[in-house]
């Protein structure tokens, strides 16, 4: 019952802030905004104290690679407005006890029991002044207050994909949970990892959302392809399909030798197997580009991507049909 009514008043909240928010009414939806009006003062000094916490909620309708993105939005404003940051579940127990991004955070939760007080801001535009200058007066109007900020969902945050790349990595592998990883590979094979999104996308062909993420087998048969003809190991070389469905789903496949599927592993299984393999084929899909970050291995993922890929030599583009720069492939074997 608790949770049901918690997710009315989140529907009704989104509501009221989608059908506001490019109106001049905006921020007057929220208390924190109301505190700096009737506060006397439009030109406080910023200077966040050791009780003010910022923290970003994971879009609990989204999925995990979306609420990875939001968390980190969170850990990089409060690092870069001189916030304490203070931790936000994921949707999902589980996701939090395996990505363990919650160990050696202070959480929400602890500190609403130590009698923090809980506002949420409105939405800001970094390339928008008026609006980051908004926020910040807001928070200096609690000087002396023991608050924590709640960024409204989604909110967006500029920051580099090797800075991710190095955050997440770090939780990631410090994270005590990695005792109970179930890695699928033996090292004496060259394991390679392809990652095909389907499940959602195929729900839905009528979703522009959804179908813009879709990439047809030929394209991931493409790469392979190309992979396997160019890479130099003297061990067999494995291939580990991750997908949703059937091998019915995928016959342009059973040509590769060593071929394993991987339809029924789950998802935290997947993503920690994705990080682990030696070659990672990624899709349009945050789920492989998130391994592909914290991975060691090489990338070899779709071009048109709307999210920036780290400039490292071991990030490997592909174009629509699967073809990519084969030269750059080379250059990764070879021996000094």
């Amino acid at each position: 019952m608790k949770n049901t009514i918690a997710k009315i008043k989140c529907r009704l909240w989104g509501e009221l802030v989608f059908k506001t928010r490019k109106t001049s009414l905006y921020p007057y939806i929220y208390k924190s905004y109301w505190n700096y009006l009737f506060s006397g003062n439009k030109n406080f000094n910023y200077e966040p104290t050791k009780e003010m916490y910022y923290a970003a909620w994971p879009n609990q309708g989204a999925g995990i690679g979306h609420q990875i993105d939001v968390w980190c939005h969170g850990v990089f404003i409060s690092k870069d407005w001189g916030l304490k940051f203070a931790y936000l579940p994921f949707s999902k127990e589980k996701w939090d006890i395996f990505l363990g991004f919650g160990e050696d955070e202070i959480s929400v939760k602890e500190l609403r029991q130590k009698k923090y007080k809980i506002r949420t801001l409105p939405y800001f535009n970094v390339d928008d002044l008026d609006s980051v200058k908004l926020n910040k007066q807001i928070i200096a109007s609690y000087q002396g207050e023991k608050i924590v900020f709640i960024a409204e969902v989604d909110q967006p945050y500029s920051y580099s994909a090797d800075e991710k790349a190095n955050f997440i990595r770090d939780k990631f592998i410090s994270a005590s949970s990695r005792v109970n990883d179930k890695v699928l590979y033996d090292r004496k094979n060259y394991n390679i990892a392809v990652h095909i999104r389907r499940g959602d996308i195929m729900a839905d062909f009528n979703n522009p959302n959804l179908t813009m993420r879709f990439l047809n087998n030929d394209y991931y048969d493409n790469v392979l392809k190309q992979v396997v003809e160019n890479i130099i190991t003297d061990k067999p070389i494995n291939i580990y399909i991750y997908s949703q469905g059937k091998p019915g789903d995928f016959t342009e496949f059973n040509k590769y030798k060593n071929l394993i599927w991987c339809l029924d592993v789950s998802t935290q299984n997947s993503f920690a197997n994705l990080v682990y393999a030696d070659v990672i084929i990624t899709s349009k899909s945050s789920f492989s580009y998130d391994p592909a970050l914290i991975s060691d291995g090489i990338k070899l993922c779709p071009k048109t991507f709307w999210i920036p890929y780290p400039e490292r030599k071991e990030w490997i583009l592909c174009d629509d049909d699967g073809t990519f720069d084969v030269d750059k492939l080379k250059v990764l074997f070879k021996r000094d």
